[in-house]
This record gives structure tokens, sequence and C-alpha cells, in this order.
């Protein structure tokens, strides 16, 4: 993405949020780059849950027409982050404790089912790629990037549904990410210490190392159970 220059300050109507201060993009790809230009805004709280996407003025401060950021919008709508309201247009979509819950449900049963695939078929460079990911998580936990640790902590579980080599699991794995990405980065941490987020995922790669579907099922059950426990925990009754 290449600022073209000085963004214009963002504009609101009198008790409405302003809208957070976007980069003017080239071309190419501009649909999906608008989506994730609105993603990473969203993730970062630029537009709050139920905050409107207003087209016109996203579209002038990213300086583009209307169509494509319409276009972005249903992106962001089938991937789970904003819905579509008729005549009203799009919004940032709010998350309760039962969405986040039914989300952590279905990736306990996609996960147990990618490592159940993988194991007894884990090559030794695809050790190497899991252990080097897990070893990046203690380094981001190190330098107190939380918001990268949230991305390469998704990417480890992603690394296993690839090399589980289900094309049709890993693309609802996918659809899944941007909704449980955007969940975590609403409440924050989950745990004090950041180093204990690559640890919960060392004892995944053990259990597909030994090539035992079942140490990997409950493994990832514990692993993305817990994780399941603290989120619905931090929002409180569904």
């Amino acid at each position: 993405m290449t600022a073209t220059g000085p963004t214009r300050p963002p504009h609101s109507a009198p008790g409405t949020q302003a809208t957070p201060q976007l980069a003017a993009l080239t071309q190419d790809d501009l649909v999906n780059r608008i989506a994730q230009v609105l993603t990473e805004a969203i993730m970062k709280g630029g537009f709050a849950p139920g905050a409107r996407l207003t087209e016109a003025t996203i579209a002038r401060d990213l300086g583009v027409s209307r169509a494509p950021v319409r276009e972005a919008a249903r992106l962001l709508e089938n991937r789970g982050l904003v819905v579509a309201v008729p005549r009203r247009g799009f919004f940032v979509r709010s998350f309760d404790a039962a969405d986040l819950d039914q989300i952590y449900d279905l990736r306990m049963c996609l996960e147990r089912h990618a490592g159940g695939l993988l194991a007894g078929r884990l090559t030794p460079e695809m050790d190497t790629a899991l252990s080097a990911q897990v070893q990046l998580l203690h380094r981001l936990a190190e330098a107190g990037d939380g918001d990268r640790q949230i991305e390469e902590d998704l990417k480890f579980h992603r690394m296993i549904c690839v090399f589980a080599g289900n094309r049709r699991l890993l693309k609802v794995f996918d659809e899944l990410t941007a909704e449980t990405r955007y969940g975590i980065a609403m409440i924050g941490r989950l745990y004090d210490d950041p180093h204990e987020i690559a640890r919960t995922h060392e004892p995944l790669l053990d259990a597909l190392r030994s090539g035992d579907a079942t140490s990997f099922a409950e493994a990832s059950d514990y692993h993305i159970g817990t994780a399941r426990q603290r989120v619905v925990a931090m929002f409180g009754p569904g």
C-alpha cells in the first residue's frame, strides 16, 4: 500500500464515531487490498463494534470509487466481520460470548480432524516449519508484540490444516480466522505471560511427532478448549 499524500482528517456527524484515517491506495487487486485495510482498522479498534462503514467517506479517504469499497465490505461480510442492513449499509459486527463459543467449538472439531490426518505423516520439513513458528511466538513475546503474536499463533494452526492436505477443511478454517482474531483483539491478552502462548503450542507439536492421532486430539482439545474458556469468560454471559 502506497500513500500518495497526507490523509484528510476523519469526518463524522455529531454523536457518531469518527472515521479513522486511512491511507490512499494504488491499483491492482483493489477490492482485496481495501478489505485488508478495513480489516486492520477493525482489528485495531478504528471502527468499533456496531459502527457503520460509510462508503463515501472510506472511498474518499482511500482515493478510490465507492464500488470497490462496497465489494470489499461484502468480502468482510463473508468473513463474519461486518453485517449488511437493508437500506442502511454495512456495520461492524458485534460479538458476544455465544458467538465466540460457537467459533471455538467449530475450531476444535476442525483442528482435531486436521491433526488426525497429519499424524503419522509429519515430514522433517513440516516439523521444522512448525518448530520455527513456535520459536517465533517466543521471540514476539520477548518483543512485546501482542498483535503480531495473535497473527502468528493462528498461522501455526493454519499450517497444521495446510499440512493435513484437505483443501475444504482449510477453507473453513480460513473463514473462521478473521472472526477468531477479531474476538481476541476485542479482549486483549489471553495470558499475563505472553510466553505462555508459545508454550501452549509445544504439546501440539509433540503429539504430531508421536504420530498418535488420539494424543493430538487430546492435546488439541485441551489447547483450544482452554482458550475457549478464557475468551468466553472474558466476554461474560452470552
